[in-house]
């Protein structure tokens, strides 16, 4: 996505298309390109699933059990349905707005930005942006602090296994938050989302590695335990004091919400399929198919992780150490926590990395800094194209997000904050009201009348999911000193 977004545009410097400029290309007339001068597109429903399946199935499965037991056997369930249904459902509305106009021919639209950009224009567009780049930022800090809560947790388990439990193994997160970041800053120097096929795939594997470690030992377990906890209710005034529940439970809405959250990179999958036919059906098929994947795993890691542990379900299963046995098995689940934690943090930040630097190009034309490749050669592979501005940028980036990681690791609270802020504005606010501007749906018709109310019930979530998540945050801050947070 990135050279394709900052070069395919305007075609100033498509290397793309072995330095040749191409601007015009017959109607659906040739092999190797698409109808927008782009090499042909590949994908089928089965990448998109898998595209999506990666970024969904990341670390938020780890928050469920905690939010599954703050909401109980009722609600807990009930709410994880209801966000996969909207999420399914706007973002079938998403897709819809793929291509503007026709949804054959019509002009297509590469990110989500552009979508809002030719369906909503003007300043909606400007909202858009800080909402969608705030979120991949705090995203990119979320993983940073689980990768590490992850990493210690290896390390915890060992030392705890070979003192026999004796000692309580207490270390700081620190230099766990460096390590990932430095791994971070190499990676971050890989230029194209597309060219990282094989990177979804792996992350894929993780994360049904750890999330089927986590389940299956949540069923041991219970098990174990040989009956199910939990109450319908949730977690029992007196474990927390009233309003702690209150605000608790929202924080839970938010925790859910962002183990949903993938509408930011829809257009940006759906822009990697091929056609006949329409991408928006492929990708309606692709949906349904990746979000009921998706919510039959979230109900089973969720109901089983409070089954097993009950009111004391972990902020974050595989770390919040419920299990000390079988250790190496424990271990095995973090290592692929890390793994594709490391390969999710770039798939959500090379929107963010693309956008800055076609904005740095397009504002400074000339500068050498900016936009000169230098090509490097590397034996047996293409030459990689070292550019000065994106050594700089996307390392500075990711200082950035280590540094706040280290400020603030909280998991809950930040997972919480970030599912609640992004969840509405981008999985349903924007979606529908594109769809209502491309449809041209008549005002006040029952069908805008019901996307309207959708629309309200989900800000009203999002607020208190907020509300609760910065409550959280709040109540950490009182006890905690910057940069020693041991667990």
């Amino acid at each position: 996505m990135g050279e394709n977004g900052a070069a395919g545009r305007n075609h100033l410097h498509s290397n793309q298309v072995f330095g040749l400029s191409i601007d015009v290309l017959p109607q659906g007339g040739s092999k190797c390109f698409d109808d927008d001068g782009r090499l042909k597109r590949t994908g089928t429903v089965w990448t998109a699933s898998a595209h999506i399946i990666t970024a969904v199935i990341g670390s938020g499965v780890l928050s469920l059990a905690w939010a599954t037991a703050q909401l109980g056997w009722i609600a807990g369930p009930a709410v994880m349905f209801l966000f996969s249904f909207v999420t399914y459902y706007t973002s079938t509305l998403l897709a819809a707005c793929y291509r503007s106009g026709d949804p054959v021919n019509g002009k297509r639209n590469y990110t989500y930005m552009e979508a809002v950009r030719s369906n909503l224009g003007g300043f909606k567009v400007k909202i858009c942006g800080w909402v969608q780049y705030l979120n991949l930022f705090g995203v990119a800090i979320g993983y940073t602090i689980a990768s590490s809560i992850s990493m210690m947790a290896i390390k915890r388990s060992n030392c705890f296994h070979a003192s026999g439990g004796k000692n309580p193994c207490r270390m700081n997160s620190t230099p766990y938050m460096i390590a990932f970041g430095i791994a971070e800053i190499i990676f971050s120097q890989i230029p194209d989302f597309d060219q990282l096929w094989w990177l979804s795939i792996v992350a894929a594997v993780m994360s049904f590695t750890y999330s089927t470690i986590g389940l299956g030992l949540g069923i041991a377990q219970v098990a174990a335990n040989g009956k199910i906890k939990g109450s319908l209710t949730g977690i029992t005034v007196g474990t927390v004091t009233q309003t702690q529940k209150i605000w608790r439970s929202f924080q839970a809405l938010g925790n859910i919400a962002f183990a949903y959250s993938y509408s930011l990179i829809l257009i940006e999958i759906q822009d990697t399929l091929k056609a006949p036919p329409a991408e928006s059906k492929t990708m309606k098929k692709a949906t349904l198919l990746s979000v009921g994947v998706t919510t039959l795993f979230y109900m089973l890691c969720g109901c089983m992780g409070y089954a097993a542990f009950g009111d004391l379900s972990p902020g974050n299963l595989l770390t919040g150490f419920g299990f000390y046995n079988p250790f190496w098995l424990l271990d095995i689940a973090n290592a692929a926590i890390v793994i594709h934690l490391v390969g999710a943090y770039q798939v959500y930040c090379q929107p963010l990395f693309a956008f800055i630097e076609k904005s740095a190009a397009e504002r400074f034309p000339d500068s050498d800094f900016i936009t000169k490749d230098i090509k490097i050669p590397i034996p047996g592979f293409r030459p990689y194209n070292l550019n000065l501005f994106r050594l700089v940028w996307r390392t500075l980036f990711v200082i950035l997000t280590t540094l706040i990681s280290m400020l603030l690791p909280f998991f809950n609270d930040i997972v919480g904050l970030l599912g609640a802020v992004g969840f509405w504005p981008l999985t349903v606010y924007f979606p529908v009201e594109m769809y209502i501007s491309q449809k041209k749906i008549p005002k006040w018709s029952t069908r805008w009348l019901c996307l309207q109310m959708l629309s309200i019930a989900c800000l009203i979530i999002t607020i208190a999911a907020a509300a609760g998540s910065i409550a959280g945050i709040m109540l950490d801050l009182k006890s905690y000193k910057p940069f020693s947070t041991s667990y």
